[in-house]
């Protein structure tokens, strides 16, 4: 069984997206930008109605996409976005959870 290594110097974060950031495309936009950065997690609709997305990789792509979480599709309003720090897990590639 191969077992993963984080890769050194990349950072994991979790965000959890409020507003009307259901229904207007958000994860499948995330994953889109969260892929062509080369950031690696995971992206889910929450039973309150927000999204919580889980990033990894390099610090300045991890950067990058928590700008464009600020914003969303052009469908969303966000209204709130909340940042906690985590280990990294080496993630192996960006998905949408059900």
């Amino acid at each position: 069984m191969q077992r993963k290594t984080a890769v050194v110097g990349d950072v994991r974060v979790r965000v959890v997206v409020e507003g009307r950031v259901q229904g207007v495309f958000y994860r499948d936009s995330c994953r889109r930008e969260a892929q062509r950065l080369g950031v690696r997690g995971s992206v889910r609709n929450r039973p309150d109605g927000s999204v919580e997305v889980v990033a990894e990789g390099p610090r300045a792509n991890v950067d990058k996409l928590l700008a464009w979480c600020r914003h969303g599709p052009p469908r969303a309003v966000v209204r709130r976005i909340s940042i906690s720090d985590e280990v990294p897990v080496a993630e192996r590639s960006f998905r949408i959870e059900y």
